[in-house]
């Protein structure tokens, strides 16, 4: 079979099960209202959820910062990419957070591929939890080291796995508040297990920053527990993007050293990173924005329950419901389109088979009106 023949017949088998992928553009797509070819919809897709990303003082940052340092950083931290903003910002992440150092990448994509290919070693075990992100569950595959899943949230999986012999080191790997269900892992038992076996636990906590815990410290914050590897990113609450490491003082150095997506690729613009400055400073002050989430939150749930949609127990902005049939779920959102709502059907292979579903997620910027509006046409659209 040729390179345009495999090509080929994979996009048909994408299309026969309902699960190819298409990406629309829009004119405005991170706040409370979507347009899309002129159309203003409800945004409900959207994992700004502190509504940040056109916050007047972080867009004032960026431009004051561009005006200082251009609008690119110009090479690789390594080489002329590193800024005295891109250091005032790890800076101010590490004291917030507690951690010795801090260190910036270009996306939590990045940040996870880096971390796990620096330090994983043949002898080495990840240990990771099934619904782990992509970009977890990829680099510790692409990595030389062994990798076994654990049963989602499952403390007693984790710990069998542990006590297996191992000739080198263990990593533990899960999320703060995973993407898809919207639920949070067990940090304190997690940690507990690792910790016993003398493994390491590294936690991505992308969708847990800026909005749990005290200032918004995040998941780990929120259930006291301080794993040895903490990656935040930049593209949720902060409304902006990139990510960074948070470790210890060897580590960082370690990871200065060996991790090729920090060295060979070019840093963030400094301006950019004068935003995230602004953001941070935001979110720590941003008490009565994580006070309307949550009351978004309660009551989006007080009405899905009596959907005949299964409602994942989240107490997060990530609200899945799910629909089941790829067919059925692209359909439901289609109609909701229709009447002014933008939500995305999420289908496998990034959730498992008959698990389709629409990820609702909610912000700040939301109001009870907004809800109410989504909910009751979700009862319309489902009541059949």
């Amino acid at each position: 079979m040729s390179w345009q023949q495999r090509i080929e017949q994979q996009l048909a088998q994408r299309r026969a099960d309902d699960s190819f992928r298409v990406r629309q553009a829009n004119e405005r797509g991170s706040g409370r209202l979507l347009i899309s070819n002129g159309r203003r919809y409800l945004n409900f897709s959207s994992n700004d959820y502190l509504g940040l990303s056109l916050h007047p003082g972080i867009i004032r940052a960026w431009q004051k910062g561009a005006e200082q340092y251009g609008v690119g950083s110009g090479g690789s931290g390594h080489v002329t990419g590193y800024s005295r903003a891109h250091q005032q910002l790890e800076e101010a992440l590490s004291g917030w957070l507690g951690y010795p150092r801090a260190l910036l990448f270009i996306s939590g994509f990045a940040a996870n591929q880096a971390v796990i290919t620096a330090l994983a070693q043949k002898q080495d075990r990840i240990l990771a939890d099934r619904l782990s992100h992509a970009s977890l569950l990829e680099a510790a595959m692409l990595s030389p080291a062994q990798l076994r899943r654990f049963a989602h949230n499952d403390v007693r999986a984790l710990e069998k796995l542990l006590a297996a012999a191992c000739e080198g080191q263990q990593l533990v790997i899960t999320e703060g508040v995973f993407s898809m269900d919207g639920d949070q892992a067990p940090l304190g038992a997690i940690a507990a297990a690792a910790r016993a076996r003398g493994g390491w636990l590294l936690v991505d906590d992308a969708h847990g920053i800026g909005v749990a815990g005290e200032e918004g410290r995040g998941s780990c914050h929120q259930l006291r527990v301080k794993p040895d590897l903490l990656i935040v990113t930049f593209g949720k609450a902060f409304g902006v993007s990139g990510a960074a490491v948070l470790c210890s003082d060897e580590v960082a150095d370690y990871l200065l050293q060996f991790a090729r997506h920090l060295i060979y690729s070019t840093a963030m613009p400094p301006a950019q990173a004068c935003a995230l400055s602004a953001a941070l400073e935001a979110i720590r002050h941003g008490d009565e924005q994580r006070a309307r989430l949550r009351d978004n939150i309660a009551a989006f749930r007080r009405g899905a329950a009596r959907l005949p949609l299964g409602l994942i127990d989240s107490q997060t902005a990530i609200q899945p419901l799910i629909v089941g049939e790829n067919a059925r779920t692209l359909g439901l959102a289609a109609r909701l389109r229709e009447r002014g709502f933008w939500l995305t059907a999420i289908r496998p292979p990034t959730v498992p088979v008959g698990s389709a579903r629409l990820r609702v997620t909610l912000t700040a910027e939301h109001t009870r009106e907004d809800v109410d509006a989504l909910l009751e046409a979700l009862h319309d659209e489902t009541r059949e």
